[in-house]
């Protein structure tokens, strides 16, 4: 038996004179077949590079005896079919005979498709395309698109000839470096004949383009939205910034709020919007200031640090493509900072009066200047510009908005907060946050009222 995890050959097939051989080596040529299958018969037929990595082949051998011979053979062998030194799986085919040899990118026709290796959609233009097939002839159309196999183009061409020269000149080159980004290092382009006869093109765009027709509409929106990236002075693809920030938070042992984040997030400005959601699994939150300046200071400030210590509550950053969030002005999930209390529905501000711990207050593994986390978690404060004489910093949940004032709730609802004898700044530790002081309308615990 083969000594690979994978069976080499299927049983419950019906024999066939063709077989089908899978896991080929990158674009196995028809002479490799041969010298594998040649021992077992005379090959009349093959068919290689298909599927869609192109590690598949048919073989066509003459008499059925011979295709049965080679199957068994191998089935029982305890050395695999090799070729370059990957295991062959074989079996047999549903087909009977190999009608064509050529697959439909081996049938010529006027239209190319174009695999560009090596980039990303958006690294080469729809110009630059135009530029590099033009100097064979004249471009009827071009159309580009993403697809499993990575960023492709259509380019149709006047007749079949042009195409044929094209393809012939360009397949397996690479585009020239002057017309490529600088984080570009490598691009090669993979070509074959396309089945299109006559591109179906709708509007003029970054992603398509009708050389034939001047009065074909013009898609505003694709034109404008298509940005050359910005490259950093390493060469580097950049992002484009935003005062809209992207946080995605890993490793959540302890519960992050909209307080927890605008008291992070407000030590380099002023915090306009949050908005927390759950994505894929995880927990993701925008932070919104009013200008790209103080968001970009914010990002690289924050990127990769932890709110908690011992790697809790891990920032991941990145620009967002809002500018201006649209969130509930105070709910568990969301704060839209601009709002006064005032401004708030009266249900609203109900929900935002401090007589009454809400519950997310008495979680346990919420920190404030109220309930202290666990020992376990001491305080880390690399980044705080404020600190000042190694005090430590603590979260200050805030009760009441610019202007108003509410009366302090009654102390046993912090009775059991801390251990008797301690203090906020005694505690191990609080998120990473500029220290602040306590809110003025509820004094820390262990000071006199």
């Amino acid at each position: 038996m083969s000594t690979s995890g994978q069976p080499q050959f299927r049983y419950t097939q019906t024999p066939s004179k063709v077989l089908h051989l899978r896991n080929l080596p990158w674009e196995c040529i028809e002479e490799e077949l041969v010298e594998l299958c040649k021992p077992f018969g005379r090959i009349v037929n093959t068919k290689c590079n298909v599927g869609s990595n192109r590690n598949q082949a048919f073989v066509e051998f003459a008499d059925l005896n011979q295709a049965i011979n080679m199957a068994t053979y191998y089935a029982s062998s305890s050395e695999p079919a090799q070729i370059r030194g990957k295991t062959v799986y074989i079996q047999y085919s549903n087909r009977h005979e190999i009608v064509n040899n050529k697959s439909p990118g081996d049938i010529p026709g006027n239209v190319l498709l174009v695999t560009i290796e090596g980039v990303e959609a958006g690294d080469v233009s729809i110009d630059v395309i135009h530029l590099v097939f033009s100097a064979f002839g004249f471009v009827h159309k071009i159309a580009t698109f993403e697809k499993a196999a990575g960023f492709q183009a259509l380019v149709q061409f006047t007749d079949i000839e042009t195409a044929a020269t094209a393809r012939e000149a360009l397949d397996g080159r690479s585009i020239p470096r002057y017309l490529l980004p600088q984080h570009v290092s490598n691009c090669h382009l993979r070509i074959s004949f396309s089945a299109h006869t006559d591109l179906n093109i709708k509007f003029q765009s970054n992603r398509s383009r009708d050389y034939t027709n001047p009065y074909l509409p013009v898609n505003p929106t694709a034109m404008e939205g298509f940005v050359q990236p910005v490259v950093g002075a390493d060469g580097k693809k950049k992002e484009p910034e935003s005062n809209v920030l992207l946080a995605s938070i890993e490793n959540m042992q302890y519960a992050v709020t909209v307080d927890v984040l605008h008291t992070v997030f407000s030590a380099f400005g002023t915090v306009q919007k949050i908005a927390i959601f759950e994505k894929n699994g995880g927990t993701q939150a925008f932070i919104q200031y009013p200008d790209v300046t103080t968001a970009t200071v914010a990002k690289d400030a924050l990127e990769g640090h932890c709110i908690y210590d011992g790697g809790y509550c891990k920032l991941h950053l990145s620009y967002s493509r809002h500018t201006d969030l649209n969130v509930k002005a105070y709910s568990d999930k969301s704060r839209d900072y601009r709002v006064p209390e005032s401004g708030l529905p009266p249900l609203q501000q109900a929900s935002a009066l401090p007589n009454t711990a809400p519950p997310w207050q008495n979680h346990p593994q919420y920190v404030s200047v109220h309930s202290a986390p666990p020992a376990t978690m001491p305080m880390q404060n690399p980044w705080d510009p404020t600190m000042q004489g190694g005090r430590p910093a603590f979260i200050s949940t805030p009760t009441t908005f610019p202007g108003q004032e509410y009366a302090s709730p009654p102390v046993p609802a912090y009775s059991t907060a801390i251990p008797p004898g301690s203090s906020p700044t005694s505690q191990p530790n609080a998120p990473f946050v500029a220290s602040q002081p306590a809110h003025q309308g509820i004094p820390p615990p262990g000071q006199p009222r």
